[in-house]
């Protein structure tokens, strides 16, 4: 007998579980590994065409803000935008 070794790692069958009063699926260490998830991570779940899609949320990275000021084009002016007319001690 020959198996589609990857189609029977990536494809596994899993039950609809109840935890508290909401469902669970267990993922399988196959599918997290593909995914490069780990237990914490964060995740999107969204229908498509009839079909559950899990995506993993990109981790964004932190900068402190002396690196963003450090990003700051040397040249960079930027012009005073007024939404409202200045009224009282505003007006000079």
């Amino acid at each position: 007998m020959i198996y589609n070794l990857k189609e029977y790692i990536m494809r596994p069958e899993v039950s609809i579980s109840k935890w508290g009063n909401s469902q669970g699926l267990r993922i399988p260490k196959s599918i997290v590994e593909a995914l490069q998830i780990n237990i914490g991570d964060k995740v999107k779940i969204f229908i498509d065409n009839g079909r559950a899609v899990i995506e993993p949320v990109k981790k964004r990275k932190k900068v402190d803000i002396d690196t963003l000021i450090a990003d700051i084009p040397k040249d960079y002016k930027k012009d005073e935008e007024l939404l409202t007319t200045p009224m009282g001690k505003e007006v000079w």
